[in-house]
C-alpha cells in the first residue's frame, strides 16, 4: 500500500495549537505580480532610459519553448529523437507614461529593425557598418521577486530584438491606461535562481 505524501509528509508532526503543518508554511509560491523586466545593452540609436522600461512594463507573456521531435521509423515501430529548440515568441504589455520616454523608446528600438519611414531592414547591422552597432539588445532580465521584493530568480533571454508593435484601443467609454504591446524575439533562454 502507498502512503500519501499529503498525510506522511506535508502534515507531519503537526500539533494543533502548537505548531504548524509544512503545507501551511513551506509552500508558498513565486507570486505572478511581483517581478521586474530589465534590459541591458539597448542600440545608442534608441536614446532612451532603460529605467523608464522597468517601470513601463506591466505583463510578461508566458516565456519558453519546444524541442521538435526527429521521427525514426523502424519496421513497426516508431522512435522518437529530440531536435532542434524553437524558442517562442515573448510579449510585453508597457504602459503608456506621460513623463518617461518609453514610447519613443520602443518605437525607435522597432525601427532599428524595420523603419516605415524609410523601409529600411535592421539598418544597424548593414553590410560595412560599425561592427558594434546592432539591433538586438543583449540581454533581457525578468527578475521574479520574492514577498521581500528582493530578487529570488531569474529568466534571462539573450540576443533580443522587438518584431511586433501594437498600441492600444483608443476609446472614449474605458477607464484604462494605454498600453504599448511589443513582441520580442530571442536567440537563448536561460532560467536560475539568484545565488544568496
Amino acid at each position: 500500500m502507498v502512503d500519501s505524501v499529503y498525510k506522511t509528509e506535508l502534515r507531519a508532526n503537526f500539533t494543533p495549537g502548537q505548531s504548524l503543518p509544512r503545507v501551511s508554511t513551506k509552500l508558498d509560491s513565486v507570486r505572478a505580480y511581483q517581478f521586474e523586466v530589465r534590459f541591458y545593452g539597448l542600440p545608442t540609436e534608441v536614446g532612451g532610459n532603460t529605467l523608464d522600461l522597468v517601470a513601463a512594463a506591466k505583463q510578461v507573456s508566458p516565456i519558453g519553448g519546444t524541442v521538435e521531435d526527429i521521427v525514426v521509423d523502424r519496421v513497426n515501430d516508431k522512435l522518437y529523437y529530440p531536435g532542434k529548440f524553437t524558442p517562442e515568441a515573448l510579449t510585453i504589455t508597457f504602459d503608456n507614461q506621460l513623463l518617461s520616454r518609453t514610447s519613443p523608446t520602443l518605437w525607435n528600438w522597432f525601427k532599428t529593425i524595420y523603419d516605415p519611414v524609410t523601409g529600411d531592414l535592421a539598418k544597424l547591422s548593414a553590410p560595412g557598418g560599425s561592427s558594434n552597432r546592432t539591433f538586438k539588445a543583449n540581454k533581457m532580465t525578468i527578475i521574479e521577486l520574492d514577498n521581500t521584493n528582493d530578487p529570488h530568480a531569474f529568466i534571462e533571454l539573450y540576443g533580443v530584438y522587438p518584431n511586433s508593435v501594437r498600441f492600444s484601443e483608443k476609446n472614449y467609454s474605458t477607464n484604462e491606461f494605454s498600453t504599448i504591446e511589443v513582441g520580442f524575439r530571442y536567440d537563448f533562454v536561460d532560467y536560475d535562481k539568484y545565488q544568496l
